[in-house]
């Protein structure tokens, strides 16, 4: 065929107008597609075939193009040979198909097309070629067909489970597995098809991409754990890092500088490569122990800060940025360490400074900046959230743990703060004129540090590390005596203002302990009218009572029937699992019928005659036994934390106004933390770390003891009896945290890392499950930049003090108690989908972790998702009890 014109003569040859027809062909297949009418022409009877052609025969031929097509027709040149090769074109139509979800489920997501995809990677672990012109080329095309299929939940359920997830006729292996099993094949090196080609690092990096959207999530973690992928990268990476070591550097004139020049930016864009598939481990709670296991954790989160501070995507299938990941890191103690030395708190508090005392350089003076309106301004409300994510207690305590204010005597005006002890100094603790004269907006900085208190406190062992090492309380109080303005000798006014109000109510908050009921927090607004802030302020303790709901006596609940029904069962002679599993019914019926009933005396006499028999079954003991023969007269004079002391003396002021303690209480449970110090450190493994938290006993307040000290009425005989037979239960693990701080129990790299097992078991199924019952709340979180498991551990540590009413922390503590560790996953479960509205609102609002964080669980009752966790209990208690059996290290 020929084609003229003025200038030029064209000649196609009848091969390559065939090759123009496949093209044409191709590309309008590939658009009919995309629309539904479209694909309702399917099937399509052609007159060579006896049998109609399907959607699914079509996606198959056109996965065998990419890897059977021979190269492109010769007139095409270099530059465009991947544009118009077939295995390109094809690939090309497959994107689009994959960013199409209605598209992609209704041809993609199906057995027999992943099927397809991944025939060419069975053959080569075979140890055959898939075809003679099969290149590496063809398996990076399919690689990326399936990292956008695994970017996708339903595509990423496909690879996991297959399509029958529910049936187990299903013997042969995922997607998952074999993808698992190839890259973990390239990158020990195993395979030697591609062995010396210079594109098998594309290859690698290429399906490594692949398992990165698998372990990135909880589910997908779970599946590809047995493979170890988190050793394999960390030794490619380690490998890959000694030789970007060794390249020698180029010398001026020498022929050798492009092609050493060219072999260094090979080298260090696969160090990247596997630095950033590392860091993706930190996505979910399990992750990121097996990333800190791997010792790159420090090289990962500097590589993410330099990514973060160039601007650059996270990753090239992820939807959100970094706030995930910085969440989920600066929950763990080594993870805080590996931001401070990355150079990314530095920079977020340079950049909040800027904002909030400085402004922007490039405005003109004739233009100042306007009022600030909201008591965070806008400009500064993205820095206030990033401080709140990167500061829950395990950051805490590793940055400020320990450590003195400067509290200079002058301060420069241009002495920017680069770290979180200088955010306390300079915005929270202004107990120095000099401090007031450093800031230029002394008002809205000194709110913004006020926020920001009243945010990490509601960590109540942040709190206390805070109140023990700078005496907040004191400084706030002294602060409140200096805002009196004297009308006369004997009346004496508070002058009302932003400050003022905003001390208040953090007075009010880290004084007064109790539940959504049991308190009432003061607002931050003012009111209209001639009063316009009602509410008692106060310079000195005792403070006012106006602030704590009224509380009936304590009295014991008359037993009735079913009570008495369970009771009795205590006193029979069953067999011992019959026994024990006719109680859990008895339980879980009171809870639905009559919950209130289990409290007090009532709820002493349930736990201690049900822990007893559970303790002297071998079925149900999942630790040894530990003698204690430790007396009052040996611990006498042991000394406790500062923190525990005053978390005593809270514990204890919080149980009065229960009327649940009384004044001596404090020294019986002075000593019961004693008794519990010297009982768990006969079973501490000897270690040495440079992390603050493994040196000594445990970092915060003992939470579960206290709660059951105030359950036990205060009674130090019955609380230690208790904690004797209780620790021999797997879920003395999950309540009681100190439990397993540097426990023997646990695996040595798991103990360095200093990840307990609530963080790495118990909130890595929240999240997994959070995505299957409440997804709205889950993609809330995401698109918040705020991991479910640091609120989640937070409730945890502190046995939701402050979260819940006293009634519901004790059926929280029954319910786990005689339902199984695994009821602490089903319970948080059960929170979010109570506060799925709010959730969902305060993520528009941009506020979500500070609602978290700061508001206690209105409306919440144990009781009324009991049904709701029964079910979640039959779906999976087998996975996620499993798990929790395995947190103890294996007898070596």
């Amino acid at each position: 065929m020929k084609i003229r014109n003025k200038r030029k003569t064209f000649y196609y040859s009848g091969q390559e107008l065939q090759y123009i027809y496949f093209i044409h062909s191709l590309c309008l297949l590939g658009r009919l597609l995309i629309y539904t009418q479209g694909r309702r022409l399917f099937p399509i009877k052609l007159k060579n075939r006896k049998d109609l052609v399907s959607l699914t025969d079509l996606l198959v031929l056109f996965t065998q193009l990419i890897y059977y097509s021979p190269s492109c027709p010769k007139m095409t040149s270099a530059a465009h040979l991947d544009n118009y090769s077939p295995a390109s074109m094809v690939t090309e139509v497959l994107r689009i198909l994959c960013d199409q979800k209605e598209c992609a489920v209704e041809c993609l997501y199906n057995n027999t097309v992943i099927e397809a995809l991944l025939q060419p990677i069975h053959n080569l672990m075979k140890g055959t070629k898939t075809a003679p012109d099969c290149s590496e080329t063809a398996l990076i095309h399919i690689a990326d067909i399936l990292a956008r299929i695994a970017s996708v939940d339903e595509g990423l359920t496909l690879l996991l489970y297959g399509e029958n997830m529910n049936s187990s006729e299903e013997k042969s292996p995922t997607g998952a597995h074999i993808i698992a099993q190839f890259s973990k094949k390239l990158l020990d090196e195993d395979i030697s098809i591609f062995s010396g080609s210079e594109m098998l690092p594309v290859v690698k990096g290429a399906f490594i991409s692949v398992c990165r959207q698998i372990y990135g999530t909880c589910e997908g973690l779970q599946v590809l754990i047995p493979y170890s992928l988190h050793e394999s990268i960390a030794k490619a990476w380690k490998k890959t890092s000694l030789l970007s070591e060794r390249i020698p550097t180029p010398v001026k004139c020498s022929d050798s500088i492009s092609s050493v020049s060219q072999e260094s930016q090979n080298t260090m864009a696969w160090e990247e490569n596997l630095l950033d598939d590392l860091l993706n481990f930190a996505a979910t709670p399990k992750g990121l122990l097996f990333l800190q296991r791997t010792g790159a954790i420090n090289e990962c989160v500097t590589f993410m800060f330099d990514r973060y501070a160039k601007k650059l995507q996270i990753s090239r299938h992820k939807k959100f940025g970094y706030g995930v990941l910085v969440t989920q890191v600066a929950s763990t103690a080594a993870g805080a360490i590996a931001l401070q030395s990355s150079g990314f708190i530095n920079t977020l508090i340079t950049e909040l400074w800027a904002n909030l005392e400085c402004g922007r350089d490039d405005v003109r003076i004739t233009h100042p900046r306007s009022t600030p309106v909201d008591p965070i301004d806008r400009s500064c409300q993205k820095s206030f959230l990033g401080l709140v994510n990167l500061l829950p207690y395990p950051a805490v305590y590793e940055l400020v743990g320990n450590q003195d204010l400067p509290n200079k005597a002058e301060y420069s005006l241009r002495e920017v703060p680069t770290c979180v002890i200088d955010i306390i100094d300079r915005l929270i603790i202004l107990n120095s004129e000099a401090k007031i004269r450093s800031l230029f907006n002394y008002e809205q900085s000194h709110i913004f540090g006020l926020r920001l208190l009243s945010v990490v406190c509601c960590d109540l062992n942040t709190l206390l590390l805070l109140e023990a090492q700078y005496q907040v309380s004191e400084i706030l109080l002294n602060a409140q005596e200096e805002n009196i303005l004297e009308t006369s000798e004997s009346h004496r006014d508070f002058i009302i203002d932003g400050l003022s109000v905003e001390r208040n109510h953090v007075l009010v908050r880290i004084n007064f302990i109790g539940g959504p009921m049991e308190r009432i927090l003061p607002p931050r607004v003012l009111e209209k009218g001639d009063d316009p802030y009602p509410w008692p302020m106060f310079s000195s303790y005792p403070l006012p009572n106006c602030y704590l709901s009224e509380v009936t006596k304590n009295a014991d609940l008359k037993q009735d029937n079913d009570l008495g029904k369970l009771l009795l069962r205590f006193k029979m002679s069953d067999k011992q699992t019959e026994w024990i599993e006719n109680c859990r019914r008895q339980f879980c019926k009171m809870m639905k019928a009559k919950p209130d009933i289990i409290s007090g005396s009532a709820l002493l006499e349930l736990l201690e005659k049900f822990v007893l028999h559970l303790s002297e079954s071998p079925s149900e003991c999942y630790f040894p036994s530990v003698e204690n023969t430790t007396t009052d007269a040996n611990v006498k004079n042991e000394s406790l934390s500062s923190v525990q002391q005053l978390g005593i003396k809270m514990t204890v002021r919080y149980g009065k106004f229960l009327n649940l303690l009384k004044d001596s209480a404090e020294n019986d449970l002075t000593l019961v933390l004693k008794h519990c110090e010297r009982f768990l450190k006969q079973q501490q493994a000897p270690i040495k770390s440079s992390l603050l938290c493994l040196q000594g006993t445990y970092a915060g307040h003992d939470w579960f003891v206290s709660s059951l000290f105030m359950i036990m009425l205060g009674d130090k005989e019955k609380t230690l009896r208790f904690l004797q037979k209780f620790s021999r239960l797997l879920t003395s693990a999950f309540l009681w945290l100190p439990r397993l701080h540097i426990s023997r129990y646990l695996a040595t790299d798991t103990i360095e890392s200093g990840i307990h097992p609530v963080y790495f078991c118990s909130t890595h199924y929240i999240e997994m499950l959070l995505k299957v019952e409440v997804p709205l709340v889950f993609s809330a979180f995401h698109m918040s930049g705020f991991a479910p498991s640091q609120i989640c551990l937070q409730w945890i540590s502190q046995c939701f003090w402050n979260y819940l009413d006293w009634l519901e922390i004790c059926h929280y503590i029954a319910t786990c108690v005689f339902l199984g560790p695994d009821y602490q996953v089903y319970i948080c479960i059960a929170i979010f989908r109570h506060l799925q509205q709010d959730i969902l609102q305060h993520t528009q609002t941009q506020d979500l972790q500070v609602f978290l964080k700061e508001e206690a669980l209105h409306g919440f009752r144990v009781s009324d998702y009991f049904e709701y966790m029964e079910i979640l209990e039959q779906n999976y208690r087998p996975v996620v009890l499993r798990d929790m059996r395995n947190i103890r290290a294996q007898s070596t």
